[in-house]
């Protein structure tokens, strides 16, 4: 049964987003219950050069399993989940000819086929083909590798080649000091409301607001996401853009995309830092970050030039709007038209879910 719009598709008219989806566990677990129907970050292809095997902790609370990526022939993405006692195989990225459980000895091959089990030799009808591990849907795109369901893939995979399929993303190289990990004391619904708006620059992030001109800056929709396009200030860093691009011509200091439920993938001119908003309760969310580097040389400049600062005022900012959506005074406000297309966009896709089987 299709249940009416709790978020009005007129953003005039809309109310924002009812206070409990911020505070409710069960409406919280609800919620949850649906990611894995969306496609998810794994990894990069860059770190497959240095390890053959990449466990992904980002993606246990948002996809209720453990997985490895893994490096042969082929790159799969299987079960990190040991066949035998329920161990966890690879607890940290390495390089090997074969997967071994640490607890009881059982190997596998990179493609999850069961190879080796000491002490199992009286054991009646083994292995069968309940223990192998499981693998799991995997697709690449431009060097970036995703998991997960199939829910938005193909809109959003037309959207990025679109607009930024002239990168050569596929180059880009892992750079493990950009690695980040916040635990932040908020629902993600409220940290992804606050990266979807370019409205509290001004006010929250001083040293951002002088790299970007904030009165071009521009939302658009799309089917599964939204990309916010930063422009630079005179004399800021920017895209070199090829004629190729539907931007050619314009001062681009960044593309800002998100992906539904958690995903934000921002393209500067040094490469990408991605952003996986990973749930852990109604008032608790730990985002990762990874960066991975196509121009050295821009490090440290434009609009990714101080990515930690703005991260930290960002978590204060969403940390003391937990607290107010919490207060019993507090049920609902209202959108800025011009400024808060993203998060009413967000709003429409997270409510409908909730309430509809897509």
């Amino acid at each position: 049964m299709v249940v009416a719009p709790i978020i009005d598709s007129d953003i005039r008219k809309a109310y924002t987003l009812p206070s409990k989806y911020y505070t409710e566990d069960t409406l919280f677990s609800e919620i949850l219950s649906k990611f894995p129907n969306s496609f998810h970050f794994a990894a990069h292809i860059s770190q497959l050069e240095v390890n053959n095997i990449i466990p992904l902790p980002q993606l246990e609370n948002i996809l209720g399993e453990a997985m490895i990526i893994t490096k042969d022939k082929k790159i799969r993405c299987l079960s990190n989940v040991c066949t035998h006692r329920g161990m966890l195989i690879a607890t940290k990225s390495c390089n090997l000819r074969t997967l071994k459980c640490g607890y009881h000895g059982r190997t596998f091959e990179l493609d999850g086929c069961m190879k080796n089990m000491p002490e199992f030799t009286d054991v009646e009808n083994f292995p069968t083909d309940s223990d192998n591990l499981r693998e799991f849907n995997l697709k690449i795109w431009n060097g970036i590798i995703f998991t997960g369901g199939e829910q938005f893939f193909d809109t959003v995979i037309e959207e990025l080649q679109s607009r930024i399929g002239w990168m050569k993303i596929d180059s880009f190289e892992y750079d493990e000091s950009r690695q980040r990990s916040y635990e932040i004391n908020a629902n993600w619904a409220l940290y992804v409301d606050n990266y979807l708006e370019g409205f509290h620059i001004p006010f929250v992030h001083g040293d951002l607001h002088n790299v970007l001109d904030y009165d071009s800056y521009k939302t658009e929709l799309f089917e599964g996401g939204v990309l916010q396009i930063g422009i630079a200030n005179e004399g800021e860093v920017c895209f070199d853009l090829p004629k190729s691009s539907p931007d050619f011509g314009k001062k681009i200091a960044a593309y800002y995309y998100w992906i539904y439920p958690g995903l934000m993938m921002n393209f500067y001119p040094w490469g990408l830092s991605v952003n996986v908003v990973s749930p852990i309760s109604v008032d608790k969310t730990r985002i990762m970050y990874h960066g991975f580097v196509g121009e050295k040389s821009m490090l440290g400049k434009g609009a990714g030039g101080d990515l930690d600062k703005v991260e930290a005022e960002d978590q204060e900012i969403v940390e003391a709007t937990q607290r107010g959506v919490s207060s019993k005074s507090y049920e609902r406000g209202r959108y800025s038209p011009s400024k808060e297309k993203g998060v009413h966009h967000f709003h429409r896709i997270l409510t409908y879910s909730t309430n509809n089987d897509f």
